[in-house]
């Protein structure tokens, strides 16, 4: 296996990109948008750059990194000779659903077809095609090229043969896959999603504000991003999404997205990628003061 098409070139596709790109790999970045196959090759050479800066890299592996991703906006011409796709496109079953449909007749009969959803099942993805057992989940964390977490999710009819393969696939690019099974959310997202939505929860309720959420998960938690800088770093509508998703598949109502969330993704406030969310990213970040105000 030589030959790695990955499917969206927006933050996670450019990731999974560089990632299998710099292991030696052939990559085919695939995305219907010009001007985002040229984003993300530029984002790419950035964060080589960086890796060069500290000397983790040297020169020579920035250019062959390079070399090896080519780019296409046809998916069919994409995955001609793909013996992995992986799909990292938005976060909508729709979408999702439609891709798989088309590689399962663009692909070779033996491609393993990979999906970097968060949240969606791999066994409804599956089921679109006439190969179940070669369809997996595998979900990437971003920043992709740091982080070392791959959830491997096996659907419901994923061969054995294809989960070993994945994860010692996943093992020589120098990550570490963990297997889980396909329930709404897997591990990370399930675990992760609704600390998020507590904490919009909070805000919402006015029991804090913005800065003092984080800067308590941050100092008393031990953890190095409070939740709503995690939330507009992730994407607010990414994270609306998994609720939905959730909320959808257990039909309980923990997983039911605040009505913040709701509105801020319905105002096109979704964080980082929009330059406002719950902090605005405009010039200096700094915290916005978006909780309804309630007499």
């Amino acid at each position: 296996m030589k030959n790695i098409a990955v499917i969206g070139a927006g933050a996670m596709g450019n990731g999974i990109a560089h990632t299998f790109a710099q292991a030696g790999y052939k990559v085919q970045l695939i995305d219907v948008n010009q001007t985002a196959l040229t984003t993300a090759i530029e984002t790419i050479s950035k964060n080589l750059d960086r890796l060069v800066a500290k000397e983790k890299i040297g020169a020579s592996d920035k250019t062959n990194t390079l070399a090896n991703i080519s780019t296409f906006t046809n998916i069919e011409e994409g995955v001609e000779y793909a013996s992995l796709v992986v799909e990292a496109a938005t976060e909508n079953v729709d979408l999702k659903l439609k891709i798989f449909r088309q590689l399962e007749d663009a692909c070779p009969e033996d491609t393993i077809l990979a999906t970097n959803t968060s949240s969606i099942s791999i066994t409804q993805i599956a089921a679109v095609t006439s190969r179940p057992e070669r369809v997996i989940g595998m979900h990437f964390m971003n920043p992709v090229p740091i982080m070392k977490l791959v959830e491997v999710i096996a659907g419901y009819n994923t061969s054995k043969e294809v989960i070993n393969f994945i994860v010692s696939l996943t093992e020589e690019i120098g990550k570490t896959p963990v297997i889980v099974n396909d329930y709404p959310g897997f591990v990370a997202n399930r675990i992760l999603i609704p600390m998020i939505n507590e904490a919009i929860e909070t805000l919402y309720s006015g029991v804090a504000g913005v800065k003092e959420i984080d800067t308590v998960m941050k100092l008393g938690m031990a953890h190095p991003m409070g939740p709503l800088e995690l939330a507009d770093f992730i994407g607010l509508d990414v994270c609306l999404s998994i609720l939905e998703v959730m909320y959808d598949g257990f039909k309980n109502s923990k997983y039911a997205p605040n009505p913040l969330l709701v509105n801020m993704v319905r105002a096109g406030k979704y964080g980082v990628k929009t330059g406002e969310g719950f902090y605005d990213y405009s010039t200096e970040r700094k915290a916005i003061d978006v909780a309804p105000q309630f007499s």
